[in-house]
């Protein structure tokens, strides 16, 4: 081990989390085993995190927009809803859905079991939806709706939270796409399941189909959130299915990849994290730019609609549906291993939004089967920039955890209300053709794309700050240690400036 790493591995270890030292420790941290240890430790998290994750994901959202699959077996006729009921029903979910999330990333980074945090909520919004199916009237499905907005707060910022606190800023984009992908399919695949229950279930024990797809699908969701609490790690210094040596790796990992500490200090509360986090500008910019983007992508809760104006029957139109998001999953998992090799964040994020306006304007421009239908694959490409987003975030605003964690709940509780208003920016009257929303996305899409330019300057701007802070520092009795610290072990001034150099936002 050369100097500068067994002091750079000093530095770090100094305020991790202490673990009980065991045979392994010093073994699995030692300069040898180091590597191979951390790929095995990734390799855990793989395979147990991240499946979890995207199914999670896939029964979050199956379970909320079921509701959009239910309208065309007749959930408004059933219920006697008017159209500015249903997209009531479609918004109110978002009244809680979006506040809560900051109170649930503060309650996150602040609790030592997120596992048990997590499988609960999940266990409460499958009950919520199941309870859906027995609604009888605008008052009953409105009471679900508020309610399951709740336990769903936790889950998409908590986990993106959760796997911020495992993979280093080089592994986490290509796994926030991985879990993303849950959603995205989940739009392919839920409309799917949606399709054969509703062909299937209508008049079984006297019940319609719609109300079959509420109970399947939550009683499927509350049993995986029982084995979620199982399956989830919590955090580095306490995941039971871990041993001391991986939890010490796990902490020493994030501590060199930010330069400091991945934990918070002992008198910081959870109440100076949202302080901190709304004090800082880049968090108020991300917040407006995840909600102009999410207007701009909220065709999503009309999808199944937005086929159907191809016109092909119920069936039809649920399995033409899966084959856009299966291509949106593959870019996106391609969009995110490369953004994770080279480290940039803009274009990986907002050139997808750019794909999207030319799909709106592809729409804007004809009603033929065939250009609709292309389009639909250009629009759904969107979500490939909004799977990196929270990413960003992460990137964009690291330490102390506490403040990365409530900055992520703004920025996902605020950008969701781009979602909300979505609800009534895709009329049914403006249908078929719906220019007017399509043009409101669109415009709403170059407002976020100009934002995400801001966040680069900014990003750009503090580099380039922190790089002439180093160089004043490497000037006069800084540079003769380094060029002291470069002869002793064997490697140019320039190697050594390069390994000093310290912590760089992505972007």
């Amino acid at each position: 081990m050369s100097i500068q790493e067994k002091k750079k591995s000093e530095s770090f270890t100094e305020n991790v989390v202490t673990v009980p030292d065991d045979g392994d420790d010093f073994r699995l941290l030692s300069a040898d085993a180091r590597k191979a240890a951390e790929r095995a430790l990734v390799r855990k998290l793989d395979c147990r995190l991240m499946p979890t994750a995207v199914v999670i994901y896939l029964l979050n959202y199956i379970d909320r927009v079921a509701v959009t699959a239910a309208r065309l077996q007749g959930l408004e006729q059933d219920l006697g809803l008017t159209t500015v009921q249903y997209e009531t029903i479609l918004a109110i979910l978002y009244v809680t859905y979006c506040p809560a999330q900051i109170p649930s990333n503060m309650i996150l980074s602040y609790i030592s079991r997120p596992s048990i945090y997590i499988g609960a909520c999940v266990i409460g919004w499958g009950l919520t939806s199941a309870l859906t199916g027995v609604t009888t009237n605008y008052s009953g499905i409105m009471a679900c709706r508020v309610f399951i907005g709740l336990p769903e707060a936790a889950f998409y910022p908590g986990i993106m939270y959760l796997l911020s606190r495992w993979y280093t800023r080089k592994e986490l984009a290509v796994r926030s796409a991985w879990f993303y992908c849950g959603l995205l399919i989940s739009n392919a695949f839920g409309s799917l399941i949606a399709a054969g229950i509703l062909a299937k279930m209508q008049g079984v024990l006297g019940l319609a189909a719609w109300r079959w797809l509420f109970y399947i699908e939550g009683a499927i969701t509350m049993s995986f959130g029982f084995l979620t609490m199982w399956l989830l790690p919590d955090f580095p210094h306490n995941t039971r299915w871990l041993n001391a040596a991986e939890r010490r790796l796990g902490q020493v990992r994030l501590a060199e990849d930010a330069g400091e500490a991945d934990r918070d200090s002992d008198d910081l509360t959870i109440y100076d994290g949202l302080w901190m986090a709304l004090k800082d500008p880049k968090t108020i910019i991300f917040m407006f730019m995840s909600c102009s983007q999410l207007l701009g992508l909220s065709y999503i809760n009309f999808f199944p609609t937005l086929t159907a104006t191809l016109g092909y029957d119920n069936t039809i139109t649920f399995l033409m549906a899966a084959p856009p998001w299966i291509f949106a999953s593959a870019c996106c998992v391609l969009n995110a291993w490369h953004a994770d090799k080279s480290g940039e964040r803009f274009f990986h994020i907002t050139s997808w939004w750019w794909v999207v306006i030319l799909g709106y304007i592809v729409s804007l421009s004809t009603m033929a089967t065939g250009g609709r239908y292309f389009s639909l694959f250009l629009m759904t490409t969107g979500y490939c920039g909004f799977a990196l987003t929270l990413t960003w975030v992460s990137n964009a605003i690291p330490r102390p955890p506490a403040k990365r964690a409530v900055a992520m709940g703004l920025v996902n509780g605020f950008g969701n209300l781009g979602n909300m208003m979505g609800s009534y920016v895709w009329n049914a009257s403006w249908g078929p053709q719906y220019h007017q929303s399509m043009i409101i996305a669109l415009c709403s899409l170059v407002l976020s794309s100009i934002l995400s330019l801001l966040m680069r300057w900014i990003l750009i701007k503090e580099n380039k700050n922190m790089d002439m802070e180093e160089k004043k520092l490497m000037e006069g009795p800084g540079r003769a240690r380094i060029e002291e610290a470069a002869k002793l072990e064997g490697i140019t001034f320039e190697e050594a400036m390069t390994r000093r150099k310290g912590f760089r936002y992505l972007y």
